[in-house]
């Protein structure tokens, strides 16, 4: 792809993602939503062949069936209050429509059908932005508008989507879909605290976004798609091997890890709420991610596979691909557990 068209593309999918966080009119979000859901189409497919052009197609019509639900929720709306403000929407009807249309852009259960097709589809770095950047705008707006929205159907929805998360990566060896369940699981977690407590959902999802963004690119240091081909990176490299063991488990929520401190502080929030069922169900289903991680450490770094070649390492050769910022974001990704009295006072 052209450098130009590629960055005039990328600030209209940030441009368009800045639309949504900073407005309160309806019409508005709705068209940051629509700038951000077509430009993010060529990304998908810069890597052109049938299989990408296939996944951005899946994307584009889950996306506008969402879209269309969206603009629905914000007409009925319009018709019974009269008003395009996004904190209130008083009609029970298009808050339900506004939920479920907002679950569909997140890939949440039962609409997250799309997710783990969309990510295998793509590149590494597509897959990537996908499922970091793209759910900042709707959740957002599930944010803006926690006090109006449907909570029976998200909360049905979020723990349906923990238990999604987990079943649906238990049989995966594509780790592009592994991070899709992944992805499906957190959003599980974060819709589950957005009626009790916004500022633990923003948290949890900036340490997704995090811990997301260290995996690939780990990944795409080493060019690897496949559970397979990640069981070889002992011999390649051996320091990278240990890293993604850590990251894995962060994703987890495994203590004394980063991943941890989200899980504990919603179900810490939930319990106070006098909520105890449904953390507990939480916690879990949390062991079924955390099986599938551990299954995925054990071939990369509990096991010495046979080698592909004579030299048993091959540490010592250069790595061409450079991947900015990725020791902060291990460092962020694994060791953030003692700043968690600090960001209890701040909740």
């Amino acid at each position: 792809m052209n450098p130009m068209v590629l960055l005039v593309i990328s600030f209209t999918v940030i441009l368009g993602t800045m639309i949504v966080l900073i407005s309160s009119h309806w019409l508005m979000i709705w068209i940051g939503f629509e700038m951000n859901m077509m430009a993010i189409i060529p990304i998908l497919m810069k890597n052109f062949n049938p299989r990408s052009m296939e996944a951005a197609t899946k994307y584009f019509l889950t996306q506008a069936t969402a879209s269309m639900l969206l603009m629905l929720a914000i007409i009925i709306n319009l018709m019974y209050s009269g008003q395009w403000t996004s904190t209130e929407m008083s009609n029970t009807t298009a808050s339900m429509m506004m939920t479920i249309a907002l679950a569909m852009k997140l890939g949440m259960a039962p609409f997250h059908f799309w997710v783990p097709e969309v990510t295998q589809g793509v590149s590494l770095t597509s897959g990537m932005v996908l499922l970091t950047w793209q759910k900042v705008a709707p959740l957002t707006v599930m944010i803006q508008m926690a006090n109006s929205i449907n909570t029976n159907i998200l909360l049905m929805m979020a723990i349906l989507s923990i238990a999604v998360g987990g079943w649906g990566g238990l049989n995966q060896t594509q780790l592009r879909k592994i991070m899709a369940y992944s992805s499906i699981a957190h959003m599980g977690w974060m819709a589950a605290i957005l009626t009790y407590n916004t500022s633990l959902t923003t948290l949890n999802l900036i340490i997704y976004i995090m811990m997301t963004l260290t995996m690939f690119m780990l990944l795409h240091l080493n060019s690897s798609t496949t559970a397979l081909s990640l069981s070889h990176l002992w011999n390649k490299m051996p320091l990278l091997s240990t890293l993604i063991l850590l990251t894995l488990l962060s994703l987890g929520g495994l203590p004394p890890l980063s991943g941890f401190m989200p899980k504990w502080m919603i179900i810490n929030e939930m319990t106070k709420n006098n909520s105890v069922i449904l953390p507990t169900l939480m916690a879990i289903m949390a062991l079924l991610n955390l099986f599938f991680y551990m299954r995925l450490t054990y071939s990369t770094s509990l096991t010495l596979f046979p080698s592909t070649n004579n030299m048993k390492m091959k540490w010592q050769f250069e790595i061409n691909k450079k991947v900015p910022l990725l020791s902060p974001l291990i460092i962020l990704s694994t060791l953030m557990l003692p700043m968690t009295p600090m960001l209890t006072v701040l909740n």
